[in-house]
């Protein structure tokens, strides 16, 4: 079950830029890893860097294995160590807002495991916006951090119902131009595309499904770059088949 605080993030490429040679070779490692499918690998390699941007690289990876590839039995766990890695992100790189993008990330995807009430009842709601808010601050032109916000407007509306929108101000207004400003930050991506299309069905799942089957088949049109590319393709698919066969 998803929660209002539940946030699909679509996470871009992240490009951290390391001083040293040395360490930048290692942040390079872990990024192929992770461009092949192998997260629990880059996660490894990125934490040992023991930098904010190898933090956050190693949130990233496990909240896109737990979400993508585990087990259900799994994904909470991994999502925890998610969080605690995009904690120390925060902490060693609080100016990082890559960092608090995870941070935003990776709460989401803990909250979608524990349930509507419990996540209420805990904060993620305000956590989750917090963080991306955080991030919007400190780089108000990041596409992620503007994604992160309309999905966050989208599923308050669309699964938290009346009371929760009016509780933490989420509007339908607010969540369109996030996810506009995504796109017109990071044209020629799979995930804002998919991501917007999926927002758009929670918001009115009638009215909009022929602007979200548009969006999908824009995405499905896009070259997959690497394997979270291919693993979004799959959900463009998965939108596609959804509509059609509704």
């Amino acid at each position: 079950m998803t929660g209002p605080a539940g946030v699909v993030l679509a996470l871009l490429a992240l490009a951290p830029a390391l001083a040293a040679p040395a360490s930048a070779q290692t942040i390079d490692t872990a990024r192929a890893l992770y461009a092949e499918g192998r997260f629990l690998e880059a996660a490894r390699d990125a934490k040992l860097l023991k930098t904010s941007e190898g933090y956050t690289l190693a949130a990233n990876s496990l909240a896109v294995h737990g979400f993508f590839n585990a087990e259900d039995g799994r994904k909470q766990a991994l999502f925890k160590e998610a969080i605690a890695l995009a904690e120390e992100a925060v902490r060693v790189g609080p100016g990082n807002p890559q960092a608090h993008i995870e941070l935003a990330h990776a709460k989401g995807r803990y909250a979608e495991t524990i349930g509507t009430l419990e996540a209420i009842e805990e904060g993620f709601a305000v956590q989750v916006r917090n963080a991306a808010e955080k991030a919007l601050a400190l780089k108000p032109d990041l596409a992620a951090a503007h994604l992160v916000l309309g999905t966050w407007h989208a599923r308050v509306i669309g699964e938290g119902g009346f009371m929760a929108r009016m509780l933490y101000g989420a509007s339908e207004k607010d969540a369109l131009a996030h996810y506009d400003k995504a796109l017109e930050l990071a044209p020629g991506k799979k995930y804002p595309l998919v991501q917007y299309a999926q927002g758009l069905l929670l918001l009115d799942d009638d009215d909009n499904r022929g602007i979200a089957r548009r969006l999908f088949a824009r995405a499905i049109a896009l070259p997959s770059a690497d394997a979270l590319d291919r693993l979004v393709h799959k959900q463009a698919l998965d939108g596609v088949a959804a509509i059609d066969g509704g």
